[in-house]
């Protein structure tokens, strides 16, 4: 089923909006709608605690930042030089651990944005990015590090999945048949969320397209390209991946 994108939810769009206004456009990005105060509250304690390394820094931005997410947890680790984008969007369980340098976006398109189930890992150098649609992370799942999930109309991944370094989760597409038109200016579509089963491993450098489903217990190797839906127990490999057999 394909789902047309709002122009408007494209970052390109608020931005070239928003030259007359350059602070309006910023706390948009940033915060979303909340009050100027709760900018300025934002703005200095990422600014005060963002970089501090060590137990202080993790100390420390477990108190602090507690009021600026949906929702926070016990016994959350949070790593240096985080970038947060739509707090109020961001939900956390307990024993969660963003490791240094990670980016997360909850713009969304619903009151989630991002929700992170307990004993999550999310490790050095991701993104997770929820344009127009919601990310879910299962309990007890590792995200690698330098890994980037892009949501258009949702990403599930379930619980105790595995994924390497370097993956991609690539959620939506551009229209292209306007050739009068740059691609860049033309409507954005998606064709379903990405679906991720409970126990799967994706391999490094996995990149698994728009709208695909991935059963319960999967294997992906190493530097596949996913565009179609895997079934379960499946080992599936290469570009475009095929399954070369079922685990039993």
């Amino acid at each position: 089923m394909v789902k047309k994108i709002a122009k408007k939810s494209n970052v390109r769009q608020q931005l070239a909006q928003g030259r007359t206004s350059p602070i309006k456009t910023y706390m948009h990005l940033t915060v979303g709608s909340e009050s100027f105060w709760f900018f300025m509250r934002f703005e200095f304690i990422l600014f005060l605690l963002g970089f501090i390394p060590g137990a202080i820094g993790y100390f420390l931005r477990k108190i602090f930042y507690k009021n600026l997410f949906g929702s926070m947890g016990k016994g959350i680790i949070i790593g240096r030089n985080l970038t947060i984008r739509h707090p109020r969007k961001i939900f956390f369980g307990n024993h969660v651990t963003i490791d240094d340098n990670c980016m997360l976006d909850g713009r969304g398109s619903d009151k989630i944005g991002i929700e992170i189930g307990d004993d999550v890992l999310i490790n050095r150098n991701c993104m997770l990015l929820a344009k127009n649609g919601s990310i879910k992370i299962g309990k007890r799942s590792s995200i690698g590090s330098n890994s980037v999930i892009v949501s258009m109309s949702g990403v599930e991944i379930g619980e105790a999945v595995l994924t390497a370094g370097g993956v991609y989760l690539s959620a939506g597409l551009y229209q292209f048949g306007d050739l009068d038109r740059p691609i860049i200016d033309q409507e954005t579509y998606s064709s379903g969320p990405i679906v991720i089963g409970k126990g799967s491993w994706i391999g490094t450098r996995v990149t698994i397209l728009d709208g695909v489903t991935i059963g319960k217990g999967s294997v992906i190797g190493a530097c596949s390209m996913v565009n179609k839906e895997i079934p379960p127990y499946a080992v599936a490999v290469g570009t475009p991946a095929r399954v070369v057999r079922i685990r039993n």
